[in-house]
């Protein structure tokens, strides 16, 4: 099968921004394809059986004001294995904000970057921005979900076919406008999915867990003493790690309503260890040096510590005089991992003394961390990361191994860039690495997208199988792996 589901015209291009060309140039087409019809180069494994979805920012209209690459209307890429088989599909998530533009023909709410020009009400922690659900993607309670990084509505979409279901109906309502921000957590072992949101005024946080069953069963509000901006949640396998870091808007301009990101060098990062059934009252708070944190890679407990591992940032907002005074190059210099000194870190959380003890593990430029499902949120012995070069380009992979402190890598050859590359087991494996990696791959060579499949006990030889997709796939967010047995009684 080789079918175009729905064309569209991208108003967005052609465009002097750099995010909306070469690898962030957006889809234009939803697909659906499957092999044969799929050039397929190597073989697909036959114990590779799930699907992996990649979530995304794909634009389609001219932006209000400047464009930034966390503004694009969400659109997840899915493959489905079967038996060694494969299946495409990429749909835009179709949530309110789409559809009433979609309608328009045009941009009705701004970005991240200029929310003063907002005229209508809008969506998450800002308030302002169109509700874009291009951020994360988990699956949970056989539907996958997805929303942004600035909260959103919880949208459901078959996890195959990619339907979009609408806002959770069990519990969005009861979420009111904060929504869900992108980053919850979702326990393998026991099925329940643990998330948090935020916003401008009080309460600044709130923390929740959805059971198994898809209920409501857990929502609290957090004591903060200013509006925050976090953006991942630490799990373990009986609490959480609550994030109040040393970068947020200053509190007096927001007062105003203006938005003034600024990094507190002098205030320390402050985490909050929660029980997954906890309250505010039950929050322990640790101190750690000031830093920012995007991405965890695991979260687990060893005696009386909880140890959370992740890509720490200590110069989140590099020196402003510094930089190009405007314009893209500015915006491309924000966004450089290298200068906000990422790389990968360990913090250790010791419930009797209060006491945090930190150590960087690797002085390289590294992020999007993905762990075997099984073991997060418990000790784990390997890490998947992506390499990462200014413009927040992946260009290979390089997995940890904690116990034996060795490492592997693997880069993209020129002109192409990797997604966020989960772990897959393969099926009946044992040992944690006893599987497959798999990532989308955007190929301008070829002007191609490909999905690509490692073997994750050895990156080093590049992929096993190659899967050539029937059009460009831009560079994306944040991706999940799910068994064929979650996916029980989801349409195929």
């Amino acid at each position: 099968m080789l079918e175009v589901h729905k064309a569209y015209d991208l108003p967005c291009l052609p465009s002097d921004n750099p995010y909306l060309n070469d690898g962030w140039r957006p889809s234009d087409t939803e697909w659906t394809a499957s092999t044969p019809d799929l050039q397929v180069i190597g073989d697909i494994p036959k114990d590779l059986n799930g699907v992996y979805l990649r979530n995304g920012h794909n634009q389609i209209h001219a932006s209000i004001g400047k464009y930034h690459p966390f503004d694009g209307d969400g659109m997840l890429h899915g493959m489905h294995f079967a038996n060694g088989t494969a299946t495409y599909r990429n749909r835009f998530v179709r949530t309110t904000g789409f559809m009433a533009e979609e309608a328009a023909g045009e941009s009705l709410w701004p970005g991240i970057i200029e929310p003063r020009r907002a005229v209508r009400r809008g969506w998450g922690s800002i308030g302002a921005m169109k509700d874009n659900a291009g951020t994360d993607v988990k699956v949970h309670a056989g539907r996958a979900l997805a929303a942004m990084s600035q909260c959103s509505e919880p949208y459901r979409l078959d996890p195959v076919t990619l339907d979009t279901l609408g806002p959770d109906p069990a519990w969005a309502r009861a979420l009111g406008d904060r929504g869900i921000c992108s980053h919850y957590q979702v326990d393998e072992h026991t099925k329940e999915m643990m998330f948090f949101n935020f916003g401008e005024h009080a309460p600044y946080l709130n923390y929740g867990v959805i059971s198994p069953e898809n209920k409501l069963v857990h929502y609290e509000p957090i004591d903060l003493p200013h509006a925050t901006w976090p953006h991942d949640l630490g799990m373990s396998e009986h609490y959480c790690v609550i994030h109040d870091l040393s970068m947020f808007f200053e509190p007096e301009a927001l007062k105003k309503g203006q938005h003034r990101l600024k990094f507190h060098r002098d205030r320390p990062a402050r985490f909050g260890v929660i029980p997954r059934f906890g309250t505010s009252r039950d929050v322990k708070w640790f101190e750690g040096m000031p830093c920012y944190i995007l991405h965890l890679a695991n979260t687990y407990e060893v005696g009386d510590e909880i140890v959370m591992d992740g890509a720490i940032q200590t110069n989140p907002v590099p020196d402003l005089s510094a930089l190009p005074k405007e314009g893209y190059a500015r915006m491309h210099a924000l966004l450089s991992m290298d200068l906000q000194e990422t790389r990968m870190h360990r913090w250790r959380f010791n419930m009797v003394t209060g006491q945090t003890t930190e150590e960087d593990l690797d002085d390289e430029v590294t992020e999007f961390s993905m762990v075997n499902g099984q073991v997060k949120g418990r000790r784990n012995r390997y890490v998947y990361n992506a390499l990462m070069k200014p413009n927040w380009q992946v260009v290979g992979l390089k997995k940890y191994d904690w116990q034996t402190g060795k490492t592997q890598r693997w880069e993209t050859p020129a002109g192409c860039f990797v997604s966020e590359t989960p772990f897959a087991a393969r099926d009946g494996g044992v040992d944690e690495d006893d599987g497959y990696l798999v990532t989308f791959m955007t190929n301008l060579n070829t002007g191609r997208g490909e999905c690509a499949i490692f073997d994750a006990r050895d990156i080093t030889p590049g992929p096993i199988c190659r899967i050539i997709l029937p059009h460009h796939i831009p560079m994306g967010a944040h991706t999940v792996w799910t068994p064929a047995a979650a996916l029980q009684g989801v349409a195929a």
